[in-house]
């Protein structure tokens, strides 16, 4: 069963600036089964784990032209992040007229020393798991019923938005299914590609970030808890951001004086991944937070989190056209908590939400600020323009 992303419509723009697309994004979130369900009926493929197809591209750029490209046809070249010297390459196959579409599961294909040869010849689009409305759509699910809606959201929390996760309905499946992609992208996207032999250390610090979810990262503190060097750590990390199984949410500054450090919280990509990790699969306040930041990144959003030297704080801030905009997250919402009015008081934003997973929603005005209780698809309804 194919199900239609929200990026389709942008791929769609694109295609008529570009002749190279780059869809980047976790292994098995539907990155190829997007490209190959697209109309255009003229695409052939390529799968660059294949040592055949990889190793004649890396030796000889001008036989794997004259073997595998049609200047009639897009030509799919997938998970190409560990092409040598692909930039190169890629620019010289898209400046003699190929039409090519490139997928990978690492943004090491987004570095410097690649996308230096292609300014101006690319366009690079992401996809996650499924959001909310994929979700809903991959379960057929048509009518506006928010009480149906929530028990979606439910299972969306659980089990995250892997295509295949999501469309399995045996939970023990669902878990199977979670296990044998973690350990993929841990052996094959992060070991591999990045050069990392100690596992254990990695699955020990992959651990330690799922059960400190939404906590401000201490270098030093994982450095010495882990016993992993500095550096070591930093190699880690940056690694599982790569591959898109954590992601890194930096603090919103406007008034230094009085605003915290510049240390960041981590979150993970997909609620499914963070929670086989802990080996809990209930709903949480820290994993019903790391999904609401996960539905906002998928929106578009780069959320940052607001902490002062008072230790007031609001979970997300979002940016949007120069509105900021804070969120708060709740599983049931009984009181505005001082952290959200503090940050209200400080910066009168016209607009402010808290995200729900039980209870009503309705609207409140707070010092000029139009309040929004929601739920996670609505945030994300009113947010998007």
């Amino acid at each position: 069963m194919y199900v239609e992303r929200t990026i389709s419509s942008e791929f769609e723009r694109m295609l008529s600036l570009f002749r190279m697309i780059a869809i980047v994004g976790p292994r098995q979130s539907g990155k190829t089964t997007f490209l190959q369900n697209r109309p255009q009926e003229n695409k052939d493929y390529l799968l660059f784990d294949d040592p055949d197809i990889k190793n004649l591209f890396d030796r000889d750029i001008k036989k794997f032209e004259a073997q595998y490209l049609s200047k009639d046809k897009f030509l799919i070249l997938d998970e190409i992040q560990s092409a040598e010297d692909a930039g190169r390459k890629l620019k010289y196959l898209v400046d003699t007229g190929y039409k090519l579409w490139i997928t990978s599961s690492s943004e090491l294909i987004l570095s410097e020393k690649v996308l230096s040869y292609l300014v101006g010849r690319i366009s690079i689009l992401r996809i996650y798991p499924f959001n909310i409305q994929e979700f809903l759509r991959a379960k057929n699910f048509k009518v506006d019923e928010q009480k149906i809606i929530n028990r979606y959201i439910d299972e969306h929390i659980r089990y995250g938005g892997y295509p295949r996760v999501v469309l399995t309905e045996d939970i023990q499946s669902k878990k199977d299914l979670l296990r044998n992609l973690r350990e993929t992208i841990i052996l094959k996207d992060v070991a591999h590609n990045f050069k990392i032999d100690d596992i254990t250390n990695l699955e020990k610090l992959i651990e330690y970030l799922a059960f400190n979810i939404s906590s401000i990262v201490s270098y030093d503190t994982i450095s010495k808890t882990l016993r992993i060097s500095f550096p070591t750590l930093r190699k880690y990390l940056d690694a599982l951001e790569k591959t898109y199984i954590i992601s890194h949410v930096r603090p919103f500054f406007r008034n230094r004086t009085k605003e915290l450090s510049k240390q960041p919280k981590v979150f993970f990509i997909d609620n499914g991944i963070l929670n086989l990790t802990t080996k809990d699969f209930s709903v949480s306040g820290k994993n019903f937070e790391n999904y609401v930041f996960t539905e906002l990144l998928k929106a578009g959003f780069t959320p940052k989190f607001w902490r002062n030297k008072q230790k007031n704080e609001v979970d997300f801030i979002v940016e949007r056209e120069r509105e900021i905009i804070p969120i708060e997250v709740k599983l049931n919402f009984h009181k505005v908590e001082s952290g959200l009015k503090t940050f209200i008081k400080e910066y009168s934003p016209k607009e402010s939400y808290i995200a729900i997973y039980d209870g009503e929603e309705e609207n409140i005005n707070l010092n000029g600020c139009e309040l929004k209780v929601r739920f996670v698809n609505n945030i994300i309804k009113e947010l998007k323009p």
